[in-house]
């Protein structure tokens, strides 16, 4: 079953990869219409995550946030499927860089590195930074459950010299390249929610108190990387803009215990407040809010 659905699906998206950027986001526009007022995919959980995390706003304006949200949703799925076969000089027009020189400076110290964002804007494109930094890039992820897919996420990650890393796996193969020498920058999406039970840190994001993982900590205190925040933005339709953010300047065990955390969180929050149309609503990021342990309430 999972090579039919392959064998049926892949046929499309290539298709629609093949489109004209004007043509592919006429395809997101109609998407939009499909998503939002005719399926409603996930407007319940939406709007309670928009309601957590803005209670100041009115209704009205959580409601246009809203709809900016869906419409950036369809963009970025046209977008992720325009990766089978966008150019990288079309690409890297569509995805720039404010201050690449920080990883540069990083490399020639030969320190891997730890980069983290979340879910917000297009984090999809980032590939393009291997045409910029020496260093291989490792994308750390959580594998889907059809094989062929799997691959065919890999295999569009490998067009740019980055290898997909699945959870379970990363300190294994982030120790392995260190034994070998091998250096390279660690790419994470770091604000998913973890099961309460498994959780060892609790923080404030958008006024909630939420479980944490805290993995991309602990692996850069292990191996001693540089610890930065990727910062994306959208700067209008299919063009996006990154910034590379210190979260630890030289050692991240100067720091206490979780800071890395908070201040990641921390960062991200203020891009929320700043553009929250382009965040991953969809995800039910404040779920765990009743279960916070007694030491972490407020």
């Amino acid at each position: 079953m999972q090579l039919i659905a392959f064998i049926l699906v892949y046929p499309i998206l290539w298709l629609i990869s093949i489109l004209p950027f004007r043509l592919l986001y006429l395809f997101s526009d109609f998407c939009y219409v499909l998503v939002y007022y005719i399926i409603g995919y996930r407007k319940k959980v939406v709007k309670e995550n928009l309601a957590l995390a803005f209670p100041e706003k009115s209704e009205a304006e959580r409601l246009q946030i809203e709809k900016k949200f869906y419409h950036h949703l369809c963009d970025m799925f046209c977008e992720m499927i325009k990766s089978l076969t966008i150019s990288n000089a079309s690409l890297r027009k569509r995805f720039t860089f404010t201050n690449v020189e920080l990883l540069k400076a990083y490399e020639q110290k030969g320190q891997s590195i730890m980069l983290l964002s979340g879910h917000y804007a297009n984090w999809e494109w980032m590939n393009i930074l291997s045409d910029y930094v020496s260093f291989k890039g490792f994308g750390v992820y959580k594998k889907l459950q059809n094989k062929y897919f799997d691959k065919l996420v890999r295999d569009i990650r490998g067009k740019w010299d980055a290898e997909l890393i699945p959870t379970k796996k990363t300190f294994k193969i982030i120790k392995e390249n260190q034994d070998k020498g091998l250096l390279g920058i660690y790419f994470m999406v770091s604000d998913q929610s973890p099961k309460p039970q498994n959780t060892y840190f609790w923080t404030d994001f958008m006024g909630v108190t939420v479980p944490c993982f805290t993995g991309f900590e602990v692996l850069a205190r292990r191996f001693q990387m540089p610890f930065i925040y990727f910062k994306i933005e959208k700067v209008k339709r299919g063009h996006y803009q990154a910034t590379f953010i210190p979260l630890a300047e030289e050692n991240i065990n100067d720091l206490p215990e979780y800071e890395g955390t908070k201040l990641f969180y921390q960062k991200l929050e203020k891009q929320l407040y700043e553009a929250p149309e382009y965040y991953f609503w969809i995800h039910k990021r404040w779920k765990h809010r009743d279960k916070v342990p007694p030491e972490f309430q407020k």
